[in-house]
Formats: structure tokens, C-alpha cells, sequence
């Protein structure tokens, strides 16, 4: 038998003022459909219609060149195991009403008509009220990025948990007047007794290191990084081996250069997307450094690296080769990565870079080599003859060269710098007449003088990997060098 219904008396829930109860309930409805109609009741998506090569073509979106996107990729669980596996792509180019995509990770299992989506942007921190503009990336930066290993997209690859003290900032900097910046006017100590004392670099120099593979260029990067006068050193390993990234942070770099560096790795197994974002990353935290006051040293291997991986892009969507293979597209956008370093506004920071630059087959005619030595200020060639000769570091004097050298040092070390190059090449000139014995000694005074200080000048350029020579003993050996040869 059913019970009677409780009466409201019997309810102490209801027999408070029907009104208040009315009110709170109507007052809740209104906060959801608040809530709800600030909500986007539908999202746009596209799909794909082609895939060829490393290019995505999509259709049903309008986004600007530059801008992230997701693709759907069915039947594969993402990384959470709830929905769809997401493969991060980048809008390269448009043709009509078509979109050129190119994934950044693997899109292994597509199928035709995959939803594409654009990428929604992270909200903005607290504090930061600059617009974003369509298509602009955002990565951290921050005095907790020091002795950390981060990867193109700015995550640790280091395994030292998540980033401290970190802001993200556009990844495009701004443009510094050529006028306002300051000018290369101070020597800067690189602890390399060859390049202080015969290839001296000032604060905000950008210098180019040419080298074949093989020749050492990584060593001397890494005693660059461990000995520079620098407050903070930037490393953008672009395009590397994934071997030579391990090794080049614990054996080369050293506890020592790491504390005080950030390492950006792209290693060669990366999209060419990620490998020229992580040449511009290293870029941008090299300019947060210098727009805090600082001095940086900005090392960047390779250069050639970073070009191949426009060419790759540029030769996917279309563009038409040019020199050697290599669209225009790659000459226009070595100057736009380079003059980002250099120095800032008077008494401000500074960006001193060394940029790597591969001459395959040792062609010092590459197209990119050749375009590299007209945007920079100067460039140390490394030769495989002395590299092969047990030469280290195998630095070419005679065919390096530091443009910004002459206003940075005192004639008397130009006057040595001078004299030792002239008595360098008088020796290789006739370095084969030496060897067979043809020369007869004093039938040339000045070869003579030439064979007699050449063991010296060889000792002088060479210099094992742990140790450092200081700007000041550097000038001193060279000028001790010709004394001794003035007193026989």
C-alpha cells in the first residue's frame, strides 16, 4: 500500500519562502546560459584532399602562412589514449582555395579526408596584454633556461623536470635600427690564441666558420664556448647528428660552459620545419639575453644546416630551384636570421655570434659558403691539410679574415699580424723547394728568415683543447715572436 505524500509542513526543505528558492534557481539557470553562450557552438575544420611528399594539401580552412593546425589521424589513439591521435602541423602556402601543410611528427596511418583544425593558441600569462597576431608563435624564455637542453619547440630534453622561472615571448624579435646599435668597438677574449692574436673579434661581431666535415670545428666550438668573455652562451645545434648533440654537451661544452648555456637541439631526424624553428629559437633567446643588458655569445651549428632545411620546404611547395638546387627563397632568409645578432642600442647587450658554414667537398665556392661571407663579418676557414697534418686547431690563417680587426687593435699587433702573414705565405710558396732541398739558404733573406721562425709560428697557432690562452698572452707571444727573431 503507498504511503500518503509528506505534506510541506512535514518537509523543513520546503517550507522556506517559495520565492527565495525560485529566485536562486532562475539566478543559476542565467550564470549557465551565460557560461554557454559565451561558448563557440561550432568549430571549424577542413580536410585533407592530397598528400605528396612532405606537403599536406587541405581544404575548407582560411589561415594565414605561418599558422599552427591539427590533423586527425583515426584509428590511433592519442598520447592521453582518450580520442583521436593530433599530428601538429604548419600552413607553408596557399594556392587558390587550397592549403600547404607541413606535419612537424609523424603521420603515419593518415587516410584521405582527415579533419584538419586550427591550432587554438595558448591564453596569454597574467600581466601580458601584447596582441598576438595570427600565425605567431610563442616559446619560453628566462634566467631558468641556463644550463637547461630544450628542443626547437622549447621543451626540456635534458630530463631535469619542467622549465623555472620561464615567460613566453613571440618568436619573431623585433628589428633594431641600424643606426641605434652600437658600435663593434671592444675586443673580445675568445681563449684561442690563434684567433685573438691573428683573427681578433670584437663584442657583437658576426663571424662565419667554414669547415669540410671532420676538420674540428665542433672542438673549437667548444673551447670557444668554455673560454669566451661572454655572460651568456646560446647553442643552436641545427641539423646534427643525434650522437654529436650528446657528445658536444657532456664532452666538448663541459660542466663549465653548461652552466652558463642554453642548448637548442634539432637534430637531423626533425622535421626541416622544427630545424630552422630551432636556428630561430636560439636566435630569440640570444635577443632576450641582449635586450636585459647582457653580453651573449651565440653559437649556431650549422648554418648550412638550417638553409638545407629551407630548401627542403621551398622545393615541396613549389618553388623553383635556382643555384645548385637551392631555391631563392634560402638566400633571403640567411640575412633575416643573421642580422638579428650583433649589438644592441648603445650601453645596452650585445650578441656575438659564430655561425658554422659545412663546405661539402671542401668547395669553399658553395653557394651558401659564398652567400655566407658577404652577410658576415669575417670568417676562419678550417684547412683539412694541416687538419690531416695533426694541426690543431687547424685554422687557416691566410685565407680567414676579421673585418672589424682593424678598428679593435694597436698598429704595433697590426704591424706583427701583418709581418707574420707576409712570412707564412713566403714559406708555403716555396714549401716544396724546402722539402726536395733545391733551396740554397741565403740566395732569399727574407725566406730565410721565414724558415727559421716557421716551427715558432706553428706553436703559436696551435693550442691543445684545454687550454686557454687570454687576449693580453696572446699579443704578448706574437710580439715575442719577432723579437726574438729581430735579435737572431
Amino acid at each position: 500500500m503507498r504511503e500518503p505524500a509528506a505534506s510541506p509542513a512535514a518537509n523543513p526543505a520546503l517550507t522556506g519562502a517559495p520565492e527565495l528558492h525560485g529566485q536562486r534557481w532562475r539566478d543559476a539557470l542565467a550564470g549557465a546560459a551565460a557560461n554557454v553562450a559565451e561558448l563557440d557552438s561550432k568549430r571549424s575544420c577542413g580536410r585533407l584532399t592530397r598528400a605528396a611528399g612532405l606537403v599536406l594539401e587541405a581544404v575548407g580552412l582560411r589561415m594565414p602562412v605561418g599558422s599552427d593546425c591539427l590533423i586527425e589521424i583515426p584509428g590511433h589513439a592519442g598520447a592521453t589514449g582518450q580520442g583521436p591521435r593530433m599530428a601538429e602541423a604548419e600552413v607553408v602556402g596557399f594556392g587558390a582555395d587550397r592549403l600547404y601543410l607541413m606535419p612537424q611528427s609523424d603521420v603515419l596511418g593518415l587516410v584521405p579526408g582527415a579533419r584538419v583544425y586550427p591550432l587554438e593558441p595558448s591564453p596569454l600569462p597574467s600581466g601580458d596584454s601584447a596582441p598576438r597576431e595570427p600565425g605567431s608563435k610563442r616559446l619560453p624564455v628566462g634566467e631558468g633556461l641556463l644550463g637547461r637542453v630544450l628542443d626547437a619547440a622549447g621543451r626540456p630534453l635534458d630530463g631535469l623536470g619542467p622549465l623555472q622561472a620561464a615567460r613566453e615571448v613571440p618568436l619573431a624579435g623585433s628589428q633594431i635600427n641600424p643606426l641605434s646599435r652600437a658600435p663593434i668597438d671592444t675586443v673580445l677574449d675568445v681563449g684561442v690564441r690563434a684567433i685573438n692574436g691573428m683573427l681578433t673579434v670584437g663584442r657583437g661581431q658576426r663571424m662565419g666558420l667554414f669547415a669540410g666535415s671532420g676538420v674540428g670545428k665542433s672542438v673549437l666550438l667548444g673551447m670557444m664556448a668554455r673560454y669566451t668573455s661572454a655572460e651568456v652562451i646560446v647553442v643552436g645545434l641545427i641539423g646534427e647528428r643525434g650522437r654529436e648533440v650528446k657528445d658536444f654537451i657532456e664532452n666538448i661544452l663541459g660542466e663549465e660552459g653548461r652552466a652558463r648555456s642554453v642548448v637548442v637541439a634539432a637534430p637531423a631526424d626533425t622535421s626541416p620545419l622544427l630545424r630552422m624553428q630551432g636556428a630561430a629559437y636560439a636566435t630569440r633567446l640570444a635577443e632576450y639575453f641582449r635586450d636585459q643588458g647582457r653580453h651573449v655569445l651565440l653559437i649556431m651549428d650549422s648554418l648550412t644546416r638550417y638553409a638545407m632545411a629551407q630548401r627542403e620546404i621551398a622545393l615541396a611547395i613549389g618553388e623553383p630551384p635556382a643555384t645548385k638546387g637551392y631555391p631563392p627563397s634560402v638566400f633571403a632568409k640567411l640575412p633575416t636570421l643573421v642580422e638579428r645578432a650583433g649589438n644592441g642600442a648603445e650601453g645596452g647587450g650585445s650578441i656575438t655570434a659564430f655561425y658554422t658554414v659545412l663546405a661539402e667537398g671542401d668547395d669553399q665556392q658553395d653557394p651558401i659558403a659564398d652567400s655566407a661571407r658577404a652577410i658576415l663579418d669575417g670568417h676562419i676557414v678550417l684547412s683539412r691539410s694541416l687538419a690531416e697534418a695533426g694541426h690543431y686547431p687547424a685554422i687557416d690563417v691566410e685565407a680567414s679574415i676579421s673585418r672589424a680587426m682593424t678598428a679593435l687593435i694597436s698598429p704595433e699587433q697590426f704591424g706583427s699580424v701583418r709581418r707574420f702573414k707576409q712570412l707564412m705565405s713566403r714559406y708555403q710558396r716555396n714549401r716544396d723547394l724546402i722539402s726536395v732541398g733545391a733551396y740554397v739558404p741565403g740566395a732569399d733573406p727574407e725566406l730565410d728568415l721565414a724558415i727559421r721562425l716557421h716551427p715558432r709560428m706553428e706553436a703559436f697557432l696551435q693550442q691543445d683543447i684545454h687550454e686557454r690562452a687570454g687576449y693580453g698572452e696572446s699579443i704578448d707571444q706574437l710580439h715575442l715572436l719577432f723579437d726574438r727573431s729581430a735579435n737572431g
